[in-house]
């Protein structure tokens, strides 16, 4: 796809929002696969969770292809089928000083059963900011707070071995469509992402943990301020050559979105030709003032097998990742 754009018409989004600033004006030619829109996205769903430091809406926004995008991501927030994953440390809910607290205080009904004579995997997840954790297509859990404050999770499935983890995170923007939110002096602050896990067994022996023999994808990277800075090599979607910085007016940039598989969660979907994911360590993704990481570095940076934060290749500007997994 080639797309020339400045100020690409979107008649989604708010017309006070979309001016460009014409003393910087975002131009350039894009050649990937991605649908492009520009500007701020229509709200439809004002705030997920009231409770939440910040808004953690949703909204449209029609690209120059007149397709039409959910961002941050479409997710189950409001999914009742889809269960909420028990707190392992929730400011808004149970908060446990330590794994073994939690793991004897778990309530065995809140084990999912997708194998009747498989085994009892626990799994503990800590994402920024928002998880769906399948396993084998099943719903298992999903985070309790879709965008701040940062909290962690404990979950429990009887599964049968080899079983796939599939995972939809999503990192949660204020400004729609855009990737960013108000934070540290500027209106548009590129926040990250970042995902990390640690799966056992019964007798609390370690599985799988997250590192780079899992694979991620992206699906939805914003904000793009020149559109000729992605590329794309394979099913590689990088934005590496893309400009990071916070702007006080990113109202005139872009985003690109790419559609979902729709039997991306299951089984026997193939993941083999997707980058393998990107590793990040704790300083980048500044997990050292939550509580909710720290109170479980037992757990999360077990010295004889320490899980690492995954993500796509651009853990600021990718916003939407499936990551995937097969335990043998």
């Amino acid at each position: 796809m080639a797309l020339s754009c400045l100020n690409c018409d979107n008649d989604n989004s708010d017309d006070n929002n979309t001016d460009s600033d014409d003393d910087n004006p975002v131009t350039g030619e894009y050649l990937g696969t991605a649908s492009v829109s520009q500007g701020l996205a229509t709200t439809t769903i004002d705030n997920l969770y009231l409770p939440g430091q910040r808004v953690a809406g949703v909204g449209t926004i029609t690209a120059a292809d007149n397709s039409v995008w959910t961002v941050p991501a479409e997710v189950n927030y409001n999914n009742s089928v889809f269960p909420f994953a028990p707190d392992l440390f929730n400011p808004d809910g149970i908060q446990y000083s330590t794994a073994t607290e939690a793991l004897a205080a778990f309530d065995d009904n809140d084990i999912i059963e997708i194998d009747t004579d498989g085994e009892v995997i626990t799994g503990y997840i800590f994402a920024d900011n928002y998880f769906e954790l399948y396993i084998n297509g099943e719903f298992v859990g999903k985070d309790a707070i879709p965008f701040t404050e940062f909290n962690s999770h404990i979950v429990k499935f009887r599964v049968s071995r080899p079983f796939t983890i599939a995972m939809k995170l999503v990192d949660w923007e204020e400004n729609l469509g855009l990737g960013s939110e108000n934070n540290q002096g500027s209106d548009y602050y590129t926040g990250d992402g970042g995902m990390v896990a640690v799966f056992k067994d019964v007798l609390q022996n370690i599985i799988a943990t997250t590192g780079s023999e899992w694979k991620a994808q992206t699906f939805y990277t914003s904000p793009i301020k020149d559109l000729s800075c992605p590329t794309e090599s394979g099913t590689t979607r990088s934005s590496s050559n893309c400009d990071t910085a916070s702007e006080n007016d990113g109202t005139s940039f872009y985003a690109l979105h790419w559609e979902l598989p729709s039997t991306w969660m299951n089984e026997n979907f193939d993941t083999s030709d997707w980058p393998d994911a990107t590793t990040y360590t704790n300083e980048t993704i500044v997990v050292n003032n939550k509580p909710s990481y720290t109170n479980f570095t037992d757990i999360f940076d077990d010295p004889e097998n320490d899980a690492e934060f995954i993500w796509s290749t651009n853990v600021i500007l990718d916003n939407e990742v499936i990551v995937s997994y097969t335990v043998q």
